[in-house]
């Protein structure tokens, strides 16, 4: 399985996790549910590339908590799966501010080489450094939202929140930078 039908394999599995966690809450164990998702995980461990920020951590925690999910037959468990995910990332951005290179940086710079641009100016350095601290912001509130949800809410508000509410703020907050983008390049 190639990396990019892997990276659209697990894409379609976060989207549809809320409501496949749901249906599952309303009807029986976890085991089908995080068993095909560790598989998932396990082709992302193995074909990540070396050196890429978060590139075996993640995917290797997300899978041990899959297999925990699936042998605990607990589905309450589910619930916390999102503040896994959130974490994960927050952890990715926030350790490239402190050391190396930030992640949206790292981004950036990709897209400028590719643009044919060969270097980022510092004002780019700089307001990546704010994007990626902007998203280590997002990825910990969001999963503390989670989180508070799936302690305390109903499993419908779990669902609401993780299956579509923060698909719409991760949108608004990519459409912010899009929109910040272009004006911060001018003012450099």
């Amino acid at each position: 399985m190639t990396r990019a039908v892997l990276a659209l394999a697990l894409l379609a599995a976060g989207l549809a996790y809320p409501f496949v966690v749901y249906a599952g809450l309303q009807g029986g164990g976890a085991r089908w549910i995080a068993l095909p998702l560790a598989a998932l995980w396990l082709a992302r461990a193995l074909t990540a590339p070396p050196g890429q920020a978060g590139g075996r951590l993640l995917p290797a925690l997300a899978l041990a908590f899959c297999l925990v999910l699936a042998f605990a037959e607990d589905p309450r468990w589910l619930l916390w799966y999102p503040v896994l995910i959130n974490a994960g990332l927050c952890a990715v951005f926030g350790a490239s501010l402190a050391r190396g290179m930030p992640a949206i940086e790292r981004l950036a710079r990709l897209s400028e080489a590719a643009a044919g641009r060969p270097d980022l100016p510092p004002s780019g350095v700089r307001y990546t450094r704010r994007v990626t601290q902007i998203w280590t912001v997002f990825f910990a509130l969001n999963g503390a939202t989670a989180a508070a949800l799936a302690l305390w809410a109903p499993a419908r508000w779990w669902t609401l929140y993780n299956g579509c509410i923060s698909y719409i703020l991760i949108g608004v907050l990519i459409a912010g930078e899009w929109v910040v983008r272009p004006h911060a390049r001018k003012a450099a």
